[in-house]
């Protein structure tokens, strides 16, 4: 049976659910194009909006896409359409990172997950700020680590030792960032601390959150100050709550498909009430990387750290505008 359309409406919040999704430095750094015949969406890099200190791989890129990916499947099912996902459909076309397909007959019934992760995503944020310490329920935690298992991925909540370790692996790396010029200077370019900015990405000041006094938890300084003394501190909770998301193989469609299951997890916390916020630091140097995976085993290749927790919702940062990153059907299409 043939797919039926997309109508205007439908396509652009299927794309507003798109270009909500997380993305490092909040870059935004993808495009999009629908192919009418097959009612496919075709999911793009954006190379111009990369991290060539911070990101020089496109690790954290793909991620990014990824994660935008997962809402646009979401998106899909919740208008009724089942999404068949292509990672890297095209090897001789290395910015096509991802096909999107709609098929089935259009019904109100998706089943391929649970039927709240759509209103979650307008309701995800980070918050980089403090979170209350009070302890995960043990069914929210089967259920995150299901979530990343259904994509791929695996997802581990170290004990407090464990935790201990990687957010001194952490701390490291922010220490690092801090004192490296060219990340410093490509860190500042995305952050608007003009009130009156109104960038359709980057982070605006009220998004950066604090500093934790007690030093326990590095959260990131995006305007790369060398002293931190000098950053606005307050207390955070003294037990964090941290996972481990880590992929079997390290290839670029692993990078997608761990953008995918970050990106179920937040939807999933989101639904559960929880706040997350990302520790990407140790990501960003290789040696730091290796060092986060397992300590007793030292498996799998580590995509992210996720701190979790109740507490105050994140402010909602700046997104795209949706005719702003689709592009037009091709010239051979037009009469």
């Amino acid at each position: 049976m043939r797919t039926a359309p997309l109508d205007a409406a439908t396509l652009e919040a299927c794309i507003s659910a798109a270009v909500a999704a997380p993305s490092i430095f909040n870059t935004q750094p993808w495009r999009f194009r629908l192919d009418p015949d097959t009612v496919t969406f075709e999911v793009r890099a954006a190379p111009e909006r990369g991290l060539r200190h911070v990101d020089p791989v496109a690790r954290a890129l793909h991620l990014s896409v990824g994660a935008s990916v997962f809402n646009l499947r979401v998106a899909v099912g919740h208008f009724g359409w089942s999404p068949v996902v292509r990672l890297l459909p095209r090897p001789q076309d290395t910015g096509m990172l991802a096909t999107v397909r709609l098929t089935g007959t259009h019904s109100s019934h998706p089943t391929w997950h649970r039927p709240d992760l759509y209103p979650a995503i307008w309701r995800r944020h980070s918050s980089r700020f403090p979170f209350s310490g009070r302890p995960l329920q043990p069914h929210a935690h089967a259920e995150l680590a299901e979530a990343a298992h259904t994509e791929g991925a695996s997802l581990v909540f170290p004990d407090a030792a464990e935790t201990a370790r990687l957010l001194r692996v952490a701390a490291e790396a922010e220490h690092r960032n801090r004192t490296d010029s060219d990340r410093c200077t490509e860190s500042r370019r995305w952050v608007h601390l003009d009130p009156d900015d109104s960038a359709d990405s980057g982070l605006p000041q009220g998004a950066l959150g604090p500093q934790d006094a007690r030093e326990r938890i590095p959260m990131r300084d995006f305007t790369a100050q060398r002293h931190p003394e000098c950053l606005p501190a307050k207390d955070f909770e003294t037990g964090p709550v941290i996972a481990l998301l880590t992929t079997t193989h390290d290839r670029r469609a692993d990078w997608l498909r761990a953008g995918q299951a970050l990106e179920h997890v937040l939807l999933v916390a989101t639904a559960h009430s929880l706040r997350t916020s990302l520790l990407h630091q140790p990501l960003e140097w290789p040696d730091l990387r290796r060092e986060l995976s397992p300590a007793s085993e030292h498996t799998g290749h580590a995509q992210m750290l996720i701190r979790l927790g109740y507490g105050p919702e994140g402010p909602a940062t700046p997104r795209r505008a949706p005719h702003t990153v689709l592009d037009p059907e091709p010239p051979s299409r037009w009469p």
